[in-house]
C-alpha cells in the first residue's frame, strides 16, 4: 500500500483538474495521433488496418497491493495491452487509460500509477490519448486500451498453423509465476510477524518478470527483419499450454511439444524446485510471460534457428492425431489447459 506523509485529497482537483494534473507530462510522438487528451474524442488518422486490445485490472483479482508498487502496477497495466497488439504482429502506437479509484488514495498515489505509465510509454513509443477517472468503492480499478497497426498482410492471427509449422517461443517461460509464488510466500511470513523483512535476496529477475513484465516489441522488429511472416502468433498470457491449445483449436490442427524444449531460465528453475513446484508445470500454466508464441514454416527454419532468444519447442499435426507433449523421459502426455482462470473461485 503507498505510504507518503504528503496526503492530497483528489477532491481538491476534481475529475477534469485531477485528468489535466496526471496527464502533463505526457508528450504526443505520432503523426497518427492527430488529437490526444483534452477533448471529448481523440483523433486518429491510420494509413494501414487499426489493431485495438483492452485489458482490465482489478484490485484483488488481478493484483495485491501488499507487494504490488503502485509504479510497476501503472507500467505493467501497460505492458499486458501493449503484448496483445505484438501478438498480432502489429506496432502499438496509443492508449487510453481508465481507472477507478478508492477514498483510500491520495493524489500521491495515483502520481505513482501514472509514472509508471509515462514510463511504459516513453520506453515503447506510446502516446496517451485519452481515458477516464472514477470514484471506486470496491478498489483499484485499471483499465487500458491499446492501439496500434500493422499491413494487412503483415497481421498474424490465431488460425494460421498448418501441418509441419515449426513452434516457437521467446524468451523464457515460468519465471513471472515462481515470482509471484516467492512474493505471496513473503507476504505470508510478513502477516504472521510484521517485524521480518522480505527475503528476496538472489530473485530480481523472476520478482520483475512478475512485477514488470516487458512487452516484446523487438520480437516484431526481430521477425520483419529476418522477413519472417509467422502463420499464426499468440501472447503467452495464461501458461504455455493454454496458448498453444488456442492456435490449435482455432487453426483446426494437432501439435506435438517438446518438454526439454521448453526454455526455463536457472533461476526459474531452482526456485521452483526449492518451492516444491515442478518447472515444466510453471511454464504450462503459470502464466504472465507476455512471450510470444507463434508459428513458423519449415523454410524459414534456417532463418532464426541460431537466434539465442528465439526456442523451437515443436511442431504443427493433424487435427486427428491430438495436442501432445513428449516428456523428458520421451512419454506422450495429453496437452491440457490449466492456466489461469479470471472466473474461477
Amino acid at each position: 500500500m503507498f505510504e507518503n506523509k504528503e496526503r492530497t485529497a483528489i477532491s481538491d482537483l476534481g475529475e477534469f483538474g485531477l485528468i489535466k494534473h496526471l496527464t502533463t507530462n505526457f508528450k504526443i510522438q505520432h503523426e497518427t495521433s492527430l488529437k490526444g487528451v483534452g477533448d471529448d474524442a481523440a483523433v486518429l488518422d491510420f494509413k494501414d488496418q487499426v489493431l485495438i486490445s483492452t485489458d482490465l485490472l482489478l484490485e484483488g483479482i488481478h493484483f495485491d497491493l501488499a507487494y504490488v508498487p503502485l509504479m510497476h502496477l501503472g507500467y505493467k497495466a501497460v505492458q499486458v495491452n501493449l503484448s496483445d497488439i505484438y501478438a498480432m504482429n502489429g506496432i502499438a502506437t496509443q492508449i487510453t487509460v481508465s481507472i477507478g479509484i478508492s477514498s483510500k488514495f491520495p493524489l500521491e498515489a495515483v502520481e505513482e500509477i501514472y509514472k509508471g505509465i509515462e514510463l511504459a510509454c516513453n520506453k515503447f513509443n506510446i502516446d496517451l490519448i485519452g481515458g477516464d477517472t472514477s470514484s471506486s468503492k470496491q478498489g483499484l480499478v485499471i483499465s487500458v486500451t491499446s492501439i496500434g497497426h500493422a499491413a494487412a498482410e503483415d497481421i498474424c492471427y490465431r488460425n494460421g498453423a498448418e501441418e509441419g509449422d515449426l513452434l516457437c517461443v521467446s524468451g523464457d517461460l515460468g519465471g513471472a509465476y515462481v515470482g509471484l509464488q516467492i512474493l505471496e510466500r513473503e507476504k505470508q511470513i510478513f502477516l504472521e510477524n510484521p517485524q521480518l523483512q522480505p527475503d528476496l535476496e538472489g530473485k530480481d529477475y523472476i520478482i520483475e518478470r512478475q512485477l514488470k513484465p516487458e512487452g516484446r516489441r523487438d520480437i516484431v522488429d526481430l521477425l520483419a527483419q529476418m522477413k519472417i511472416k509467422p502463420t499464426s502468433m499468440i501472447d503467452v498470457s495464461d501458461g504455455l499450454a493454454s496458448e498453444i491449445l488456442h492456435i490449435c483449436t482455432q487453426s483446426e490442427k494437432g501439435c506435438t511439444l517438446y518438454e526439454e524444449k521448453i526454455p526455463i531460465d536457472p533461476m526459474t528453475y531452482e526456485t521452483a524446485r526449492e518451492l516444491g513446484l515442478d518447472p515444466t508445470v510453471c511454464a504450462l500454466n503459470g502464466g504472465e510471460d507476455y512471450e510470444l508464441l507463434f508459428t513458423i514454416k519449415q523454410s524459414d527454419y534456417t532463418k532464426l534457428k541460431n537466434d539465442v532468444d528465439i526456442s523451437i519447442i515443436g511442431h504443427i499435426t493433424d487435427k486427428n492425431s491430438g495436442c501432445n507433449m513428449i516428456s523428458k523421459s520421451n512419454v506422450s502426455h495429453e496437452l491440457k489447459a490449466q492456466g489461469w482462470n479470471a472466473f474461477k473461485g
